[in-house]
């Protein structure tokens, strides 16, 4: 008995089939995918090149979407290092990272912890440059790339004091050049901000941005 696919196959292999059988075509009813009835061989084609085509728009307006997505955040880290390279002192620097994550890139939730060195006596009263334990040390030291999740060591996570509580989604980027100089968090109260397949190029240049900013700044000093 000849099954479903051997018929298939036969008409892929035999494609004069339907030039020898032209009126077959106009014969044949097949059931409409949606509504219960039957319909021609062409009117299901032009059903399938239909759906098809508003799969290839939905394709198309999402192609477009993480462009444009693309675009604003380029121009935020465009905005971002113009300011890294105008800052002329640590203190100048820190403050200003804060305002531009929090009013162009919309985190307002933001713990910065750098290792300590031996900048001026000033420089230990920043809350930046709190010591931390060596567990978080060997952390930062281990992580390839930036972590986008719902989890927090809990040392990090008191970081961010009584609004710890309100923050559900984190990203950790280690700020690293030759060595680990220190660990920039990033929370939100919504679980979707920072998820853990989310893209992590653009968080990579933004720790390289800083940690370029960081170390100009600190020789400087």
């Amino acid at each position: 008995m000849m099954k479903p696919e051997d018929v298939a196959h036969y008409l892929r292999k035999n494609p004069q089939f339907f030039d020898d059988y032209a009126e077959m075509l106009a014969d044949i009813r097949i059931p409409h995918p949606y509504e219960g009835r039957v319909i021609s061989i062409s009117e299901r084609q032009m059903i399938s090149l239909r759906e098809k085509n508003r799969q290839l728009q939905v394709k198309l307006h999402e192609l477009i979407n993480i462009g444009e997505n693309n675009d604003k955040i380029s121009e935020k880290m465009h905005r971002l290092a113009v300011a890294l390279v105008a800052f002329n002192s640590l203190e100048e620097m820190l403050h200003g990272l804060n305002n531009h994550l929090r009013d162009d890139f919309a985190i307002p939730h933001v713990a910065l912890r750098l290792w300590s060195s031996n900048q001026a006596a000033s420089e230990g009263q920043r809350l930046e440059f709190t010591p931390v334990s060596d567990t978080v040390h060997a952390l930062v030291d281990n992580m390839t790339r930036p972590y986008c999740g719902p989890h927090l060591a809990d040392e990090i996570n008191q970081w961010f004091g009584q609004d710890a509580q309100l923050l559900r989604s984190f990203c950790m980027i280690p700020l690293r050049r030759k060595h680990t100089i220190g660990l920039l968090v990033m929370g939100s109260p919504e679980l979707e901000r920072f998820y853990p397949d989310m893209g992590t190029l653009y968080l990579e240049r933004l720790g390289a941005l800083i940690t370029g900013a960081l170390t100009r700044l600190k020789n400087k000093g």
